[in-house]
This record gives C-alpha cells, sequence and structure tokens, in this order.
C-alpha cells in the first residue's frame, strides 16, 4: 500500500485522486492546493484531508506525491519531495525552461528517488497493442510513424498565456509518442507553426494553434506530427506506423461502434470530445505503473530524462518555426 499526497486540485488532479480511490495497492492521504476550499472539496468524499506543502513533505506516512499542480510548481515541487525523500509522480512538462528540468533532474538523481512524468498515451491500450506489435518484428524494420493529434476546440485564452505555447503544452505528448516508436532519439526536426483556428492566439505569448512537423533520426527513420486546436468533429487521435512489411494503425475511439447505413449515407459515432475520455484508460495504467516501479524499487517507465528529452524537441521545433529551416538536435 503507498501512501499518496495530491498536488493540485483541478481537473487533472480530480481524475488521479479518483482513480488513486479506485485502488487496492494505494491511499490518498492528502490534497494539497493553492484554493483550500477546492483541496477540502476534494479531498473529504475521498477519506483524505486538505494540507499545505510543509504537512506533506514532514509527514513520514506519505511515501509519494502526485504532482498535478500548475506547470510552473512541477520542477520545485519534484525538488522538494526529492529531497524530503518521497517519490515522485509529477505531470508533464517537468518545467517550461531547460536549466530548471535539468536542475531537477540532479536533485532527484541525487536524492535517489523514484520519479516518474505523465506521459500517459504511452499507456493507452491500443497504442500500447500497437508498440508492442512494433517491436514483435510484425512489420519489419520500421520506416515512417505518423501521428495526429488535433484538440476539438481553442482551449480558454488564459490558459494559453501560461502553457508554454502549442508545442511545449500540446505537441509534447507527440515528441514523447515519437521517441517511444520510433526506438532512437530524432536528430533533426522542421516544424511549421501558423494561426488558423483564432487570431487573437497570436496575440497571448507569440502563440500558435496549427502545426505540422517533421522528425528524422540518425538511421534515416522519418516522423511526421500533425497539430491543430479545432477539429469540429471531436478529439482526434490517432497512429499509423509503415514498415518494410505492412503498417500498424490505432484508429480514434468512439462512444459507441455502432454504424447506421441508409439510402444517403452512413454515419458513425463522433471520437470522444476530450483528452478526459478518450485517454481515461491511460491515466489510471500510468498511476499503476508508478506504483509497481516504487513497491518493486525499479526505475520509472517514463523518467525524468524522458522530459528532457522532449523539452530539447520542444525547443528545436520552436527554432524552426521561427527561421523556417531544420534543426539539428545537441543532446
Amino acid at each position: 500500500m503507498i501512501h499518496f499526497a495530491l498536488f493540485g486540485a483541478g481537473r487533472i488532479g480530480r481524475m488521479h485522486a479518483e482513480n488513486l480511490a479506485r485502488r487496492s495497492d494505494a491511499k490518498l492521504l492528502y490534497v494539497v492546493d493553492t484554493k483550500p476550499a477546492a483541496a477540502k472539496a476534494l479531498a473529504v468524499p475521498l477519506g483524505a484531508r486538505q494540507a499545505d506543502a510543509a504537512t506533506v513533505f514532514s509527514d513520514p506516512q506519505v511515501q509519494a506525491v502526485l504532482i498535478a499542480s500548475s506547470t510552473g510548481s512541477h520542477a520545485e515541487l519534484s525538488i522538494a519531495a526529492a529531497r524530503a525523500g518521497k517519490a515522485i509522480f509529477c505531470e508533464k512538462p517537468v518545467d517550461l525552461t531547460m536549466a530548471k528540468t535539468e536542475l531537477c533532474i540532479r536533485e532527484v538523481e541525487r536524492a535517489g528517488v523514484p520519479m516518474f512524468v505523465g506521459f500517459n498515451r504511452r499507456f493507452d491500450p491500443s497504442f500500447r497493442a500497437l508498440k508492442a506489435r512494433l517491436d514483435a518484428g510484425e512489420i519489419g524494420r520500421l520506416e515512417q510513424v505518423l501521428i495526429t493529434n488535433r484538440d476539438p476546440g481553442l482551449p480558454d485564452l488564459r490558459f494559453l498565456r501560461t502553457s508554454g505555447g502549442l508545442y511545449l503544452d500540446f505537441t509534447i505528448h507527440d515528441f514523447d509518442m515519437a521517441r517511444w516508436l520510433l526506438g532512437e532519439e530524432p536528430v533533426e526536426v522542421f516544424a511549421w507553426g501558423a494561426v488558423l483556428v483564432d487570431k487573437r492566439v497570436k496575440t497571448v505569448g507569440k502563440d500558435i494553434d496549427s502545426a505540422m512537423l517533421l522528425l528524422r533520426t540518425a538511421t534515416g527513420k522519418m516522423c511526421h506530427i500533425n497539430n491543430t486546436r479545432r477539429a469540429v468533429y471531436g478529439y482526434d487521435q490517432r497512429i499509423e506506423v509503415l514498415g518494410e512489411k505492412g503498417m500498424l494503425r490505432a484508429e480514434n475511439l468512439a462512444p459507441t461502434t455502432v454504424e447506421q447505413f441508409g439510402a444517403a449515407a452512413a454515419c458513425a459515432d463522433n471520437p470522444w470530445p476530450n483528452f478526459q475520455t478518450r485517454y481515461a484508460a491511460a491515466y489510471a495504467a500510468e498511476v499503476g505503473s508508478f506504483i509497481q516501479s516504487v513497491e518493486r524499487r525499479e526505475p520509472a517507465e517514463v523518467g525524468p530524462r524522458d522530459g528532457r528529452q522532449v523539452l530539447v524537441l520542444a525547443e528545436a521545433a520552436r527554432e524552426s518555426s521561427r527561421s523556417g529551416k531544420p534543426v539539428k538536435i545537441k543532446n
């Protein structure tokens, strides 16, 4: 039984708290939030207590922290947890800057505590099955990866002001999937970014709402990523991998698989409308992976250095967008 404290009582924090409450190998002791009333409202129905950070880090009962607070707090809370000897589950990204990300990694490694970074898509059952079949050699040598990641609609503009921009907030998941599926680190990135959905995005931190990217590895494997903040038909999440012997593809998920056929047309359910529903199973599974690594004293499946590598790719994509040229990756 791993005893947890949760930082963040927003929508991601609530999802994690409810997943912990469903498990027999985890117990939520505390919820911490900058709004104590929100923390209490989430904690009490789940048998936990509202607390502050000092209480969490000084309580020897707390074995692990789950950090689902605002992005700007991730690195500082992870460092504090490491110094207190707590295992760490941190939502992505570790930080928006390389300097703070690397500082966090040094502190975590110095403390010798396990740290998991929440790139949940690796734990989606369909994506995981695709990866297993790819690794088993079903399509032979991998040549190309195609990743589609499209939001159903633009988030609140207030969120965009602190999100770090499309590449760090949104494409960051795709960078992680690309690394995972390619099995090699990309060595070159070419990115186009544009404001096609809402011109106001351009005024919010000079952000973009649409992008297409190309990644290349040292052995010539290629990955194409396409992003938009507007897909009016639902949350569009697809992966296709091409190899010398064929192709593997993971399609969108929908509430049902029922299709209607009529004289004029055929129709089916739209994809799930948001990430909470589309990746519900993945969020639950990643917490299980973290708990298993803590219990077995094994390295986390997705560690802080994975968090660093996606930041490297995001910074390269941002530079490529500005310059209009491919950017070589310097690790």
